[in-house]
């Protein structure tokens, strides 16, 4: 094969994975719900989610940790995905009026 076949094949296969990376992603809602919650980090993900699946006292504590750890960010909203793991993903928010904030997304909220 000839270096000037394998270097133009070399191109297109970087220019296609940077392609690739740049793709937009919109955060969804479950269920009924109207907003996603953007943790300030993956720990604080996982504290709320385990405090909540205890039930009893300890749920109701997760669910009020919830809404003070964690920013509402309305359904849609486009992000790019920093890094992702098996829990959800970091995101930056590309547009509206939070452009520019970044946090922790559970994989569920992440199209």
């Amino acid at each position: 094969m000839p270096k000037s076949l394998i270097g133009l094949s070399f191109g297109i296969a970087m220019s296609m994975a940077l392609i690739g990376c740049n793709v937009n992603h919109k955060l969804t809602t479950t269920g009924n719900e109207h907003s996603v919650p953007m943790y300030t980090d993956e720990q604080t993900f996982l504290h709320v989610s385990h405090m909540k699946q205890e039930g009893g006292l300890h749920g109701m504590v997760g669910e009020v940790e919830k809404g003070t750890s964690a920013k509402q960010i309305d359904d849609q909203t486009p992000v790019r995905i920093v890094s992702s793991d098996d829990n959800g993903a970091v995101v930056e928010i590309t547009n509206g009026p939070m452009k520019g904030q970044s946090g922790f997304v559970p994989k569920q909220n992440i199209d």
